[in-house]
């Protein structure tokens, strides 16, 4: 061997230093990528966001669509997630569904919110006393999501799956919440909001929204009247923190025919109590006169 090839051999191998960050999709990140990083595990998470919307399975072509990536950079990323269980694929479909590694995740969130516990045995008691379904939900930016459901027995029934999102201004679980803040953030809120129309019966301006809170706001309880749903009905109520703060909202949800009108006084009257209830449970309480 000559000296320059000797050279050559002692030369220190060139390799990937075991402290550089490896991305989402297990390349190894080079400190000016750090930004390609961060856009890989962006893409990620909005494909697995995706996927979870889809229940029924999501195809690959689809999803790429979607979050306008190329096939091959989809399947890649869906590939480093399902390394890690957060979703996996039916092959023979070939179609992309939610792992259980993102439930386990979920959950998390959930056993940091003890109002669901809590809830629970209430909102059985709800379902039993109204014979509808009962629904927990709180307040996520402009939209609540459904934590927990206690379906009716009853053949016809409403389903609102947790996960699920609603309205702030077309659901009865997004009224009581916008009507346990006080009227200076309920309002900020819905001047915020984009009035989409789901039904005839669909509250169309900020103003009526306002005028419907303060309804809901004096009787403590409020209604969905065939607003997100033609044919359903919906009176939800507050649960409150020890600051009178709402961190959840109750609701009994069943259809039209089931609630009349005359029965509209008395289910609030329940539900308003169940909401009662469980505030007292969280150590909560309603919020004084002033903040109307």
């Amino acid at each position: 061997m000559d000296q320059k090839a000797k050279n050559l051999d002692q030369k220190p191998r060139r390799g990937r230093p075991a402290n550089r960050p490896v991305g989402i999709d297990g390349t190894a990140v080079k400190s000016s990528d750090s930004d390609t990083g961060v856009r890989s595990l962006n893409r990620a998470l909005s494909l697995l966001e995706d996927v979870a919307a889809h229940p029924q399975g999501a195809a690959l072509g689809d999803l790429a669509h979607r979050a306008d990536l190329a096939p091959s950079t989809a399947h890649r990323l869906l590939k480093s997630l399902e390394s890690r269980r957060f979703v996996t694929q039916d092959a023979e479909r070939g179609l992309w569904f939610t792992g259980v590694q993102a439930f386990i995740t979920g959950t998390g969130f959930l056993r940091n919110r003890d109002v669901v516990a809590i809830a629970r045995p209430h909102m059985h008691r709800a379902m039993e006393e109204s014979g509808e379904s009962v629904n927990l939900a709180i307040l996520e930016g402009l939209e609540t999501i459904y934590l927990s459901q206690v379906e009716s027995r009853q053949m016809m029934r409403a389903l609102a799956p947790p996960g699920g999102r609603a309205p702030l201004h077309a659901s009865g679980v997004g009224k009581a919440l916008l009507s346990g803040l006080s009227a200076q953030a309920a309002q900020q809120r819905i001047q915020n909001l984009t009035f989409k129309q789901y039904s005839d019966k669909t509250i169309r301006n900020a103003s009526a929204l306002a005028a419907d809170i303060d309804q809901a706001r004096a009787r403590g309880y409020a209604i969905d009247d065939e607003e997100h749903a033609v044919g359903l009905r919906c009176l939800a109520a507050p649960i409150y923190n020890e600051f009178g703060e709402p961190v959840a909202a109750i609701s009994i949800s069943g259809p039209l025919a089931r609630i009349e009108d005359k029965q509209l006084p008395s289910l609030g009257r329940l539900i308003r109590g169940i909401a009662n209830d469980i505030t007292a449970a969280l150590g909560g309480e309603s919020p004084k006169e002033s903040l109307i």
